[in-house]
């Protein structure tokens, strides 16, 4: 710590972890990985090795080791006591050859080298059991839960040095590390800091929120939002900084206020994940925390209930406040009252006052889907603008409908009906048939569950990237795996992924094989055969179910456009 950082919090502790090899050192080092066994770091372990590296997850020096883990998710504590709510592992796939006390250099997709680690541990992990202890769940339309399916159950952890940040070019000047905003925290001259956390663009309850935080603890504003992986779906960062900034510089005091970028993966852990970000913001110099409501919370589980009590993370960091050393600052729902002009706190409104308030999910079907202006009582001027540049109308916007069931459910007759009803429509179309994608993109592949998945994966990443471009994909394959397809789901969105499911009788399923492979499956000669010798998990909250046996190929395209319709992705035609 520099002198000028000692007014505030000492980071969690007492240090900040610095795991980068100095530049004299560097060309020797990477000389030196270079010639090692590779490992390929996905998006989160990248994010994860950055934080790493700065000290942002000080006190820890390295991935987590196995006794670490396993008291992590006992008890919240890493093996030494200190309180350390969130696992941080590096999970490797099961064919990466690891030898203990050896060397591997980690790498970018790009084949960057980004640093070594000295293997000092492999372990084993339970991905379900570490789902239940962190996330309170095992439901796949949890994204973590959904993207665990892709993880190794195996960990590696040991010393670990760092040759170069990831390259990350976007708002370059407001990425700082944890050194850095604290000497520039410092510069205000106050001890008392106040984080705001977020990954959702800010409107006027927000802005009213985070004003009085700063007010009642009489300190510096420093507006935190994470950059990293947040919960599929949400708004870009490039569109979120856009209005970050353009708030910062024309409604806040630039004397009491500091907007920072934290490149966090978050896990949508809830509760958990409040207490986590208290104290990573403790590194950054932060003595005082604000936290609302559904503090990263994913939203609702696959039977429609919220994964997380409302108010579950500000008990559960005001019950570790005094050990941590970061205060919660606690706010109920912000509302509107027009008459007055001004935005209360909901349990601070006078009695029969008139209020207004919109939720996100209005926010996005009510205005943004349909080119509406949000209400200038509601949200500033400058963010509006930028929203509404950068945002799709419902019309505009891409979107997958997957169709999922036994072979010879009827599935592709009726993706081709739907195909040429959304043509009609003037969207732009992407079909991804799972027999046809076996035969170009996944030639080779062969029926293990390994390689279905694989298979499924791909058409998934596909239309992904199809419905981010603003188009439409229809998916049909069989799918047989819930979690496969929620992983898919994730990856899509889940406010744009429609799961249909065909629900054919397999014995209307086999009348129909015209191939004769139900007949072989039977016989013994194809094995692995979903229905037969392998199992088909049926949807549990498809977004339709549709009957191919009372009702035609159109009548169930006609169901899926009125669905399409209702959802607002569709107009009327003409």
């Amino acid at each position: 710590m520099t002198p000028s950082e000692t007014a505030l919090i000492p980071p969690y502790g007492g240090a900040l972890v610095d795991l980068l090899v100095p530049m004299e050192e560097r060309a020797e080092v990477f000389a030196r990985a270079s010639r090692l066994p590779s490992l390929t770091l996905g998006d989160r372990a990248l994010h994860d090795l950055e934080l790493l590296a700065t000290g942002a997850f000080s006190p820890l020096a390295t991935f987590l080791g196995r006794s670490d883990y396993e008291r992590v998710l006992g008890e919240m504590r890493l093996a030494s006591g200190t309180l350390w709510p969130i696992p941080v592992t590096l999970n490797v796939p099961p064919e990466t050859h690891l030898e203990l006390d050896s060397e591997i250099a980690l790498r970018t997709s790009k084949n960057e080298i980004v640093g070594i680690l000295t293997v000092a541990e492999i372990f084993e992990v339970d991905l379900s059991r570490e789902a239940r202890a962190v996330l309170g769940t095992n439901d796949a339309r949890h994204p973590l839960v959904a993207e665990m399916t892709r993880w190794g159950t195996r960990a590696v952890s040991g010393p670990l040095r760092v040759l170069a940040l990831p390259e990350r070019p976007d708002f370059a000047d407001l990425r700082r590390t944890p050194h850095a905003v604290r000497e520039e925290l410092a510069r205000r001259g106050r001890g008392t800091v106040v984080a705001f956390q977020t990954r959702n663009p800010l409107h006027r309850s927000h802005e009213e929120l985070t004003k009085r935080a700063a007010r009642s603890t009489g300190g510096t504003l420093l507006i935190h939002p994470v950059v990293g992986l947040t919960k599929p779906g949400d708004v870009d960062h490039y569109t979120r900084v856009r209005s970050y900034r353009a708030l910062v510089e024309n409604h806040y005091d630039p004397a009491q206020t500091l907007l920072s970028l934290l490149p966090l993966a978050m896990r949508m852990a809830g509760p958990r994940e409040a207490l986590w970000h208290a104290l990573i913001r403790r590194n950054y110099g932060v003595s005082h925390f604000i936290v609302g409501r559904d503090h990263a919370s994913p939203g609702n589980d696959s039977t429609g209930k919220p994964f997380y009590g409302p108010y579950d993370a500000q008990e559960l960091l005001a019950a570790h406040a005094e050990e941590i050393g970061v205060a919660p600052v606690v706010f109920q729902e912000m509302v509107y009252l027009p008459e007055e002009d001004r935005y209360e706190e909901q349990d601070r409104v006078p009695a029969g006052a008139r209020t207004q308030s919109i939720s996100g999910t209005a926010v996005r079907e009510q205005y943004l889907d349909k080119g509406v202006a949000l209400p200038a009582w509601f949200t500033r001027k400058e963010t509006a603008e930028i929203l509404r540049t950068a945002y799709h109308t419902a019309h505009e916007r891409g979107f997958c409908v997957w169709f999922t069931g036994l072979s010879g459910a009827g599935k592709t007759a009726t993706a081709d009906v739907l195909t040429a009803l959304l043509m009609e429509h003037g969207r732009r179309m992407t079909v991804l048939d799972g027999d046809v994608v076996r035969t170009h993109l996944s030639k080779g592949l062969g029926f293990s569950r390994e390689d279905r998945d694989t298979n499924i994966r791909r058409i998934g990443w596909v239309a992904a990237e199809v419905v981010r471009h603003g188009g439409v994909a229809v998916c049909a394959a069989v799918s047989p795996y819930r979690a496969t397809r929620a992983e898919c789901r994730a990856l899509v969105g889940s406010d744009r992924f429609f799961e249909i499911f065909v629900d054919t009788p397999i014995e209307v399923c086999e009348q129909r094989d015209a191939k004769g492979l139900y007949a072989q499956a039977r016989a013994g000669k194809l094995k692995g055969f979903t229905g037969v010798d392998d199992p088909y998990e049926a949807p549990e909250s498809a977004e339709l179910v549709l009957d191919t046996v009372n009702v035609s190929a159109l009548g169930n395209a006609r169901r899926i456009l009125a669905l399409l319709r209702e959802r607002g992705f569709l107009p009327d035609l003409p």
